[in-house]
């Protein structure tokens, strides 16, 4: 399936029905009185987040979604049948816009979560409802009210716990296929990886995390140049990014530089997305011994000033992966730890809780 990320789209509720105006007539009732029903309501446009969806692919070939109107009212005090809501589905993480004004309506962050994003348009009144003692036959009646019509732009960024950043060839799609269950494409050529791709890393029975590849950045990604800096907006939501460095290049690069060009795009695209914590990951340490592997990753870290975490892994062996895992587990446990104590601070500032 084609990977979409984006897609621009217009919502069309559904109408209001009209009120009736209509008087009884039945023979040997000669004044019958007002006898017309209200409409019914327009149905409304609905976006329900679904976790088998990955992708805005259906609608990119169908952009008009409408809703049912309601059905105007009738004699005899028939009120009209409501409109049909409309209810379309999407993936987790999308995101919604309105595409005239900018304005942001909502975040679909959990499964089964429900946006309202086109209001059905409410009934009109039937003349039934202007009957008083002085207006024994009125004549008044209502229309219904239109619903709402909208032009949209749905942007989806994945939920990942873990990113993993670097450039083409740098081991992201092996290390991902030897942690989780994503089976992402692998091969000795750049720019194997074509669009986003999500694994789930279980370190436990009841234990497990998301992790997140996307196309490798080149130099002048910010730019326009490659596919990376495309797919960068979905690492926005990790809470931390794994930089995947390849130890021994084999077009000799200078490892060093590599990483320093990774961060410069990174800083051009997204001072936010610069600033998040982020681990580096010398792969493919299989290819040396390992006293020689050592000196070289401690000189790499030594040149770079580098104060964060560490690690040395082969993706292919799987050799240092397991460790990185565990570790990786334990700070997205702290970081939902905090969350929620954050979470709960601001509750209790805002009263919605209050403290014994």
């Amino acid at each position: 399936m084609k990977f979409i990320d984006e897609s621009k789209i217009r919502v069309e509720a559904g109408n209001g029905g009209h009120g009736c105006l209509s008087f009884r007539r039945e023979k040997y009732i000669p004044r019958g009185g007002p006898d017309g029903g209200d409409g019914g309501d327009g149905g409304s446009v609905y976006l329900i987040a679904n976790q088998d969806i990955n992708t805005l692919i259906e609608f990119r070939y169908q952009r008009l979604h409408k809703a049912k109107s309601g059905q105007c009212g009738m004699g005899r005090q028939r009120t009209g049948k409501a409109g049909d809501d409309l209810v379309l589905p999407v993936p987790i993480g999308t995101m919604v816009y309105d595409a005239d004004s900018g304005e942001m309506l909502g975040d679909l962050t959990e499964n089964d979560q429900k946006l309202c994003i086109g209001r059905g348009g409410e009934h009109g009144l039937g003349n039934i409802n202007f009957k008083t003692s002085t207006n024994r036959a009125p004549r008044e009646f209502t229309m219904g009210k239109p619903g709402q019509h909208r032009n949209l732009r749905l942007e989806l960024k994945l939920l990942a716990d873990v990113g993993l950043l670097g450039l083409p060839n740098a081991g992201k799609s092996t290390l991902i296929h030897a942690v989780s269950n994503a089976t992402p494409k692998i091969a000795d050529y750049p720019f194997t990886t074509l669009h986003p791709h999500l694994g789930v890393v279980r370190v436990e029975e009841l234990k497990s995390f998301v992790i997140s590849d996307i196309p490798g950045l080149i130099e002048g990604a910010s730019e326009g140049a490659g596919l990376g800096v495309r797919f960068l907006k979905h690492l926005s939501r990790t809470k931390t990014l794994l930089h995947i460095v390849d130890a021994l290049p084999i077009d000799e690069s200078d490892p060093v530089e590599n990483i320093h060009k990774i961060e410069k795009e990174l800083e051009q695209y997204s001072e936010e997305l610069a600033l998040k914590p982020r681990w580096l990951v010398f792969n493919k340490v299989d290819l040396m011994l390992e006293d020689e592997m050592q000196q070289r990753c401690d000189e790499f870290v030594k040149r770079l000033g580098w104060e964060g975490p560490v690690y040395t892994i082969s993706a292919v062996n799987r050799e240092g992966v397991e460790q990185l895992c565990y570790d990786l587990m334990k700070f997205i446990e702290s970081e939902q730890q905090k969350e929620q104590k954050k979470a709960l601070e601001q509750e209790l500032d805002s009263g919605t809780i209050v403290s014994e």
